[in-house]
């Protein structure tokens, strides 16, 4: 059976590849404009009964300059989708009440951010949940019925929700701005740090549906639940029958910036006793509780060393009853991503990369047998069911739309198309994978995408572009920021590689790039350019530059100084100019220190090895810096340094600065004016 859905995932992507190689009748390219205003699917949840799938729509309000999300549902047999939320505000983050009748959501409807839900057997307005002091972050409803957890931001001496609004009111009255720390973080993300925390509350549901009573059950807890800047209501479960919670948090204290020990947090759901550490004895990442359908176990995915935010994320078990603990499936070799427990509790559902694509997998629990559900492509969230899984599904030429997969042996279904009008009549480049030899002569992955003009028989100006994080990849998905059907619809050819420290290759090839940023990866972007213009005669080598951000801009930076005669032009944004300010003022501290063996203090060595600042005499390319003002992940400062050294050396330079992006560049005309001035420099380097 399991063979069949494998096979089933895999003719849904050769349909989907056959769709990028379709020629509309009157075609015309992908643009950064079309990038923006696309629709965009998320976060799937199915009935209790398997018959409806709600989920989350993102439209852009292009003159209001952000994105709107509303709720929508569909069949999970297939049908027309209809919208369920209209009104103003954002509606987002459906779940389910148990006997299906009920649709909670998260909304700001009413100005704040707060629980709702829709009567979805009788119809009607929408109803309010909870109406509290402060907005709600996420929530999770207890199986029973009974009780719903909220995460709100509080500050953690006050007694009460109202003792937090008070005081919030209070300082934003003042007049004085001043702010004043004794311990890290100060900042985070994209934010100053203002003494509130992400706390978990329980309120109990009563006959009309209202919440009330809340009860501070993370109370306590020196830390975030859910953990910030991204965490989500993944990070907390109740048990089964309603009477407990676990939840993630990591004990701040003086250590936050440099600790990645997130621990499990067991609680009773009406506060009546203290959280309990499940997971003391891991100093590492504990992260993402779920029970089995009978409360005997819980699942979570948990990293074995401390410091090491890209470490291999297995899959715990503990049996409740006895309190063993075991590692499934310990011999796969990648990295969970979520978790689901089947109905029968005999299997556990998860996402991981793997060799370029983001797959749904199917993992036994008896014997640790992982089985592929999906082909190439991406899946971006999943929702599992008593006959079968709906998915996000996406790649290089589709955004994401919602597939259903059954449990027997039947092809995956497409249910949603919402973008099929907007994109009629665009024509995408071609792309494939390609395999070389790289550092080392170990095997290593890349893409190739065609211009959405391609002509065999001509050469085409080539944009290289190098991923972030660096532990990550860039693969057969569908990008919001780095897409490469933009750079094709421009008319250039696109190339990218998966160099050593990519995801999805095995946990030894993502640990061989720390302590090594500038080498192996590297080696691996010079012969995998090498390869692609060896083996693809329409790449013109002559007229190329290379495009990075975050790693990718460190990388950009790197090659400035050591590969300076590669590119007609560099693109770096958001990229690491100098190793040693960068380790005095970005946020996040357990990232740089393990990355280069320490803090740079007692292992400044390590840090220069391989520091962009350290060769700017050998700069000579033409480069377009940008960067975001509210970037406190790799300051802005970075930023303005590597404008500096090029400007100072005579190179020819821009600066693109956004005084209200962060890390990346979210808001839609933020975007277009992003790609209008990256295709600018690219045509001013290497022509039309």
């Amino acid at each position: 059976m399991m063979i069949a859905r494998m096979l089933a995932g895999l003719c849904l992507v050769a349909a989907t590849t056959a769709m990028s190689a379709s020629h509309p009748s009157n075609p015309r390219p992908f643009t950064a404009e079309d990038l923006v205003r696309l629709e965009r699917v998320s976060d799937p949840q199915l009935s209790p009964d398997g018959r409806w799938v709600a989920y989350t729509l993102r439209r852009t309000d292009w003159d209001n300059n952000k994105g709107m999300l509303d709720l929508w549902l569909v069949p999970s047999v297939g049908g027309e989708p209809r919208p369920l939320t209209r009104a103003p505000g954002n509606h987002s983050d459906p779940r389910w009440s148990a006997d299906g009748r009920w649709l909670y959501f998260l909304s700001t409807r009413s100005g704040s951010s707060q629980v709702w839900r829709l009567d979805l057997t009788s119809g009607g307005d929408a109803q309010p949940v909870t109406e509290l002091a402060l907005p709600v972050n996420t929530y999770a409803l207890s199986p029973d019925g009974q009780r719903i957890a909220v995460s709100i931001d509080v500050f953690p001496d006050c007694p009460d929700l109202a003792c937090s609004k008070k005081r919030l009111d209070e300082r934003n009255a003042r007049k004085r701005s001043g702010m004043h720390f004794d311990k890290l973080f100060i900042r985070h993300w994209d934010s100053w740090k203002d003494g509130t925390r992400s706390q978990l509350f329980t309120l109990r549901l009563g006959a009309d549906g209202k919440a009330v009573d809340p009860v501070h059950v993370s109370r306590g807890i020196d830390g975030d639940t859910p953990s910030k800047p991204f965490g989500d209501a993944s990070e907390y479960a109740f048990s089964p029958d309603g009477k407990h919670l676990v939840f993630t948090a990591r004990i701040a204290g003086t250590t936050e910036a440099w600790s990645t020990n997130l621990d499990l947090w067991w609680v009773p759901a009406d506060g009546s006793a203290a959280p309990k550490n499940l997971t003391p004895t891991n100093a590492a990442m504990d992260i993402g509780p779920v029970f089995s359908p009978d409360g005997r176990y819980l699942a979570w995915r948990a990293m074995k060393r401390p410091g090491f935010e890209a470490d291999r994320l297995a899959i715990m078990l503990r049996d409740l009853k006895t309190g063993d603990t075991r590692e499934v499936a310990p011999d796969w070799d990648r990295s969970a991503d979520g978790l689901r427990f089947s109905h029968d509790g005999r299997t556990l559902y998860t996402m991981a990369d793997d060799l370029g694509s983001h797959r749904l997998f199917a993992i036994d629990i008896a014997s640790g047998r992982a089985t592929a559900l999906t082909g190439d492509g991406h899946v971006g969230g999943f929702s599992v069911g008593a006959d079968g899984i709906v998915y996000a599904f996406d790649t290089l030429t589709q955004p994401a739309d919602l597939y259903w997969l059954a449990h027997d042996a039947s092809p995956a279904q497409r249910l949603t198309r919402h973008n099929a009008e907007a994109l009629a009549q665009v024509r995408f480049g071609e792309y494939e994978q390609f395999r070389f030899a790289g550092w080392n002569d170990e095997p290593v992955y890349g893409y190739v995408m065609k211009p959405w003009n391609y002509r065999k028989g001509k050469r085409y100006p080539v944009a290289f572009i190098i991923h972030g994080g660096p532990q990550g990849s860039m693969g057969d998905s569908w990008h919001y920021r780095w897409n490469p059907a933009v750079f094709s619809g421009w008319g250039y050819a696109v190339v990218f590689i998966d160099f050593h420290g990519s995801t999805g290759y095995g946990q030894a090839f993502t640990d061989s790039i720390s302590g090594d940023w500038g080498g192996k990866p590297l080696v691996d972007l010079q012969k995998g350019w090498a390869h692609a213009l060896k083996t693809y005669d329409f790449l013109d080598g002559d007229r190329a530059a290379a495009l990075g951000a975050s790693y990718g801009g460190y990388m950009i930076n790197w090659i400035a100084g050591q590969w300076p005669d590669a590119f007609k032009a560099l693109v770096s944004h958001a990229g690491i100019f100098d190793n040693r300010s960068m380790y005095y003022t970005t946020e996040e501290l357990w990232f740089d220190e393990w990355e280069h063996g320490g803090p740079y203090f007692l292992n400044p060595a390590n840090y220069e090895k391989h520091n962009p600042a350290a060769h700017v005499t050998q700069w000579k390319t033409p480069m377009l810096v940008i960067h975001g003002e509210k970037d406190y992940r790799v300051p802005p400062e970075q930023g303005i340094a590597t404008f500096t050294a090029l400007q100072r050396r005579g190179i020819p330079s821009e600066f693109l600065i956004f005084p209200d992006e962060n890390h990346w560049v979210l808001k839609p005309q933020n975007s277009v004016q992003w790609h209008e001035a990256v295709q600018a420099w690219l045509k001013r380097w290497l022509g039309p």
